[in-house]
C-alpha cells in the first residue's frame, strides 16, 4: 500500500467512489485562469494536475520578432504584479549582452523601484491569502499601503500596474521632486503596519490552524521541482540571487535573507516548508525590502541629479545591435527566480529568447504537496504558492 492510501485510511473509515473535480478555470481560489483537475476520494485529494495555457500569448516568439527595446513592455505583462522587477531583469540581461554600464544614481533608482514593487506584490499576496482563509480585514488593510506604493510608482512612470519605466541602459526619466520624502513616509508607515498584519493574520489562531502543517514542501522536493523564491527559503534553503549571485548595486546594500524555521518569539509554528512558513517568509521579506528602499533613498539623495535629463541613462544607439553571443541572466523576483536567455546574431532583434518564469516552476509541485490533504486545504496550498498566471502561461 502506498503512503497516500495509508494516509487516507487514517482519515476516514468508509471508502467511497473516486470523483474527478474540475476546480476552475474561473474560480476565486485559483488566483487566475487556472484549471486544476482533482481526483478525490470523498474530501481527500488523491491526485491533481494543474492545466495551464489559457493566457498563452507566445511571448518568447514575439520577443524574437521585435527589437530589444520593443520587448520591454511585454515583460510588464508577464508577472503583472511585479512589473518593475521584470523590467529590471530584462534590461540587465540585454545590458550584459551589450557590455553597457548604467549611471550609479540610476542603478539605485532602479533597485529602489524593484524593492518597492516587491513590497506591493507581497501586500497583494498576503491580502488575498487572508481572503482565501476567510479573513477580510487583512485584505483591506494590505491594500491601503499597496495603493500608496502604486501612487509612488505612478508618479514617476504614469502607470499603476504596467510601467515601462526601466529601460535598456537606464530609466525613462528621473524621479520627481519630493518623491524620496513621500517614499520615506511610506516606509515609516510600513514599520508599524507589518506588525499590524502579523497581529491580524500571521499569529491568528484560526489562520495558523488552516496553514500550519499543510502543503509541506521539503528541501529535496524543492530541489527536484526547481522551486525558487519564498517557497524555497520556507523549506529551509538559504538562497537568494540578490546575495549569492549579486547584480546591479545589491552588493552595496545591507540585508538579510529570511529562511524558515520559527517565528520572532522563537516558537515553533507548523512544519518547515508548510503554507504558514511560505506566508511568514513574505512578511519577513517585506521588512528587508523596507530597509533596502531606505538605503537606496539615502544614496539617491546624496548622488546629485544630472544637469541634462537625458543623462539618467547610458548613451545608447538608436538601434541596438549586440555582438553575436549569448547571455543567461537571472534575478530574484517576488515569486522566485526570473531568468532571460538571449542569443544574438548581431541583428536588431534577438535570434533566440527564452524565459524562465518562477510561477511556472512553482505551480508544478502542486500535485506533490497536495496529495492526502482535504479539498479545503487545496485553497490554502494554492494561495501559499502565490502564482501569477500571466507569467505561468506567457
Amino acid at each position: 500500500m502506498n503512503p497516500v492510501s495509508t494516509k487516507i485510511e487514517d482519515l476516514r473509515d468508509v471508502r467511497t467512489d473516486e470523483l474527478i473535480v474540475n476546480m476552475g478555470p474561473q474560480h476565486p481560489a485559483t488566483h487566475g485562469v487556472l484549471r486544476v483537475v482533482v481526483k478525490t476520494d470523498g474530501e481527500v485529494v488523491l491526485d491533481l494536475e494543474p492545466h495551464v495555457g489559457n493566457l498563452h500569448r507566445c511571448k518568447e516568439r514575439i520577443g524574437e520578432n521585435v527589437r530589444y527595446g520593443q520587448f520591454m513592455p511585454y515583460t510588464d505583462r508577464m508577472d503583472y504584479l511585479a512589473a518593475m522587477n521584470n523590467e529590471l531583469c530584462f534590461a540587465l540581461a540585454v545590458e550584459r549582452l551589450l557590455g553597457t554600464q548604467v549611471p550609479e544614481r540610476t542603478q539605485y533608482i532602479r533597485v529602489c523601484m524593484a524593492e518597492l514593487n516587491r513590497i506591493a506584490s507581497h501586500l497583494m499576496s498576503i491580502g488575498t491569502y487572508g481572503l482565501d482563509m476567510g479573513a477580510i480585514t487583512p485584505f483591506l488593510y494590505a491594500f491601503r499601503e499597496r495603493e500608496t506604493a502604486l501612487d509612488l510608482m505612478e508618479e514617476v512612470s504614469g502607470g499603476r500596474m504596467l510601467y515601462h519605466y526601466i529601460r535598456i541602459g537606464g530609466i525613462a526619466q528621473d524621479i520627481t521632486e519630493g518623491w524620496t520624502d513621500r517614499c520615506r513616509a511610506l516606509m515609516t508607515d510600513m514599520d508599524r503596519r507589518i506588525v499590524e498584519y502579523n497581529t491580524l493574520l500571521t499569529w491568528n489562531k484560526i489562520f495558523i490552524e488552516r496553514t500550519a502543517g499543510v502543503g509541506v514542501l521539503d528541501r529535496q522536493t524543492a530541489f527536484d521541482w526547481a522551486i525558487t523564491g519564498p517557497g524555497l527559503r520556507a523549506a529551509g534553503v538559504d538562497w537568494d540571487v540578490r546575495r549569492d549571485e549579486p547584480y546591479t548595486i545589491y552588493p552595496e546594500l545591507r540585508f538579510e535573507v529570511p529562511v524558515g524555521h520559527g517565528n520572532a518569539a522563537g516558537e515553533r509554528v507548523g512544519v518547515l516548508g508548510d503554507c504558514w512558513h511560505r506566508h511568514y517568509i513574505r512578511m519577513l521579506e517585506m521588512e528587508q525590502s523596507v530597509s533596502m528602499v531606505r538605503q537606496c533613498l539615502d544614496k539617491i539623495d546624496i548622488l546629485p541629479p544630472p544637469d541634462n535629463p537625458d543623462d539618467v541613462s547610458a548613451r545608447m544607439p538608436k538601434l541596438l545591435r549586440p555582438p553575436p553571443g549569448e547571455v543567461y541572466f537571472r534575478a530574484e523576483n517576488p515569486r522566485g527566480e526570473l531568468a532571460f536567455y538571449l542569443q544574438s546574431d548581431g541583428d536588431v532583434n534577438p535570434w533566440r529568447l527564452r524565459v524562465r518564469g518562477p510561477s511556472f516552476c512553482n505551480i508544478a509541485v502542486l500535485g506533490t504537496v497536495s496529495r492526502g490533504h482535504l479539498l479545503a486545504d487545496l485553497v490554502a496550498i494554492i494561495g501559499s504558492i502565490d502564482i501569477v498566471l500571466g507569467e505561468v502561461d506567457r
